[in-house]
């Protein structure tokens, strides 16, 4: 006898309704995007309970373990435990709820071929962003064996946030009809992703009150500045270089005396600090007797004490430096204070939605940001680093296909007057009905041999395999000609003349550090002279390439120059008595320096 399965949300059946249709039509991996507190657990135990074979279902700490089986017992039904941590290492009922680390460890006991139930059919990863795409990685070790056994295997991730710092999106396609990851992502296709803001209109989730705190004394504004850093190649902030805006910052006294007065009327309040020496300091300004301090180096025993202690609501405040940003549910959570940057978009989401659950008398979640972070809790994730500090995320509608693009970008009211796309993430659909990317590139370079445009870091030509030329040896064999002028782009200036018979041109003029200089005239008099000069020079200079820009005077171009972007490099060669523009280089990265760059 079963009890009756517990009831879903609307939401919650529709996630468990497309994941069924995806593994019926398709092996592919799959991705569903729920939000922190949305129920993970309970989508997790539905489609354990609908599946026909054995199911395996992983996450990284043994908390996720725990909750993950305890929803899938509320159904009445009986699953095993393998985890190091939790003391059990059980695995042969058909349901298996395990830590990846004790799972990788004893990968014979999952990929039995002579199991007595047979192979494991379907295997569920709990915040699967964690999944590296390095093949000898612990869950790539898992999937390896699990396929051996069984080739069909069917592989669900679920997260509050498909990204990877370094890789981007963790999957390729999403069911709103656009590319977000790589061709090669691992997993294939997002089937269902609920938007937050969407959670927190429904009533599902408390409303986050974000506050860009700063504290003032003495007339002086006072809050920790991290502008001046950038994170580290694991794109990742170094430790020591978050230490150093921190230790012994004089404002962090008076912050946590500020945290302390707005959590009066709080019920659990969580700090978030740049570095352990941080969090240190901040323990002792906090309430004696009612906060605690959680980093990575505390004991297990002693973690878990601390936290049901918190949880129980013994202490108040709980401090932690990156340790408690997922797998960690305390509802009554309700003022979360940030004082330290985020790298993503998404561990800041990942951070504030630990105050997102709701709980009896719980109005909303006070968010205090004392670290200048700049996103915005709703907005989408890019997919790419962030390029420069005044981006934001920006919506570029594809010429082509019509898709609403999202890069990183700047706009100047409502215009978008700069983006860093380079491919339309749009997925259009062939007279089979079969899904491929867009092939309009915003940004491109054309192969000499076939004309066709290539992603601008291509070595290969997708077209006809040509090697292309590479963008070094270009500028090398044009320092070698005697006819041939190469221009390190200090600036670009626009000028409205006439020609020899009085006809109106835009003259664009190149110059190099040491006043040499190249230039070029278009005319704009006519729809032709119009149509060659988008094609020959807008193409590229444009900084939002495909946002619509007709001028029809040079005096209409020069009014807009904020909107072109100069060459990084420009090849000419004389022609007789004449210098004529052979050649930009546009987005270069090679071993030669532009002249943004300090010798």
């Amino acid at each position: 006898m079963t009890a009756a399965p517990p009831s879903l949300r609307p939401y919650q059946q529709q996630a468990v309704r497309r994941v069924v249709e995806h593994f019926r039509g398709a092996d592919d991996p799959a991705v569903v995007v729920l939000p922190t507190g949305s129920g993970k657990s309970l989508v997790i135990a539905e489609l354990a309970r609908l599946a026909r074979g054995r199911v395996l279902v992983l996450a990284h700490v043994r908390e996720l373990v725990e909750q993950n089986h305890a929803k899938y017992l509320a159904y009445g039904l009986e699953a095993d435990i393998f985890s190091a941590g939790l003391g059990r290492k059980e695995a042969g009922r058909q349901v298996v709820f395990g830590s990846v680390q004790s799972v990788v460890r004893n990968l014979e006991r999952f990929a039995a071929p002579d199991h007595p139930r047979g192979p494991f059919t379907l295997l569920v990863v709990d915040e699967c962003h964690r999944v590296s795409p390095a093949e000898d990685s612990s869950y790539r070790q898992v999937i390896d064996q699990l396929r051996a056994a069984n080739p069909r295997l069917k592989i669900l991730g679920l997260t509050a946030t498909p990204y990877r710092l370094g890789q981007g999106f963790i999957y390729y396609r999403h069911h709103h009809g656009m590319v977000r990851g790589e061709a090669d992502a691992f997993f294939r296709d997002c089937v269902f992703e609920q938007p937050l803001r969407l959670m927190v209109k429904q009533g599902y989730l408390a409303e986050p009150r974000r506050v860009d705190a700063a504290l003032f004394k003495e007339g002086q504004e006072l809050r920790y500045d991290f502008s001046a850093l950038a994170p580290g190649s694991s794109g990742l902030f170094r430790e020591e270089e978050l230490n150093r805006v921190v230790a012994g910052h004089r404002a962090t006294p008076g912050i946590i005396a500020e945290v302390v007065e707005h959590a009066r009327e709080r019920q659990g309040v969580m700090l978030f600090a740049a570095s352990v020496a941080h969090a240190e300091e901040i323990l002792g300004y906090l309430p004696v007797g009612e906060a605690a301090l959680v980093t990575g180096e505390t004991p297990s025993v002693e973690r878990e004490r601390l936290i049901a202690a918190f949880k129980a609501r013994e202490l108040k405040y709980l401090v932690n430096v990156a340790v408690l940003t997922t797998g960690f549910d305390a509802p009554h959570v309700d003022l979360i204070a940030i004082l330290r940057p985020t790298e993503s978009v998404s561990l800041y989401q990942q951070i504030i939605g630990r105050g997102l659950r709701l709980s009896p008398g719980k109005r909303d979640c006070l968010i205090l940001d004392y670290a200048g972070n700049p996103w915005d809790l709703y907005a989408p994730e890019v997919g790419s680093p962030k390029p420069t500090g005044d981006s934001e995320p920006v919506q570029v509608e594809c010429p082509a296909c019509g898709h609403a693009n999202l890069f990183w970008g700047r706009r100047d009211g409502e215009l978008v007057i700069e983006h860093f796309g380079r491919r339309c993430q749009g997925l259009v659909e062939d007279e089979r009905g079969k899904r491929t990317q867009c092939d309009f590139r915003f940004r491109f370079k054309v192969c000499p041999e076939c004309g066709t445009e290539n992603d601008i870091a291509a070595r290969r030509c997708h077209g006809c395999e040509t090697l292309l030329v590479d963008a070094d040896d270009k500028l090398k064999e044009a320092l070698r000609l005697r006819d041939a002028r190469v221009l390190r782009v200090a600036g670009m200036q626009l000028e409205a003349t006439v020609n020899g018979r009085g006809l109106p041109r835009l003259k664009v003029t190149y110059h190099d550090e040491d006043g040499a200089t190249l230039s070029e005239w278009f005319a704009l008099e006519t729809p032709a002279q119009r149509g060659a000069f988008a094609a020959a020079f807008l193409r590229d200079h444009l900084r939002a390439p495909g946002v619509p820009f007709r001028p029809t005077s040079p005096e209409e171009v020069i009014a807009e120059r904020h909107r072109l972007r100069h060459p990084d490099f420009v090849v000419g060669r004389k022609v007789g008595r004449h210098w004529q523009v052979r050649e930009k280089l546009f987005d270069y990265t090679g071993r030669y320096r532009k002249a943004s760059e300090v010798e």
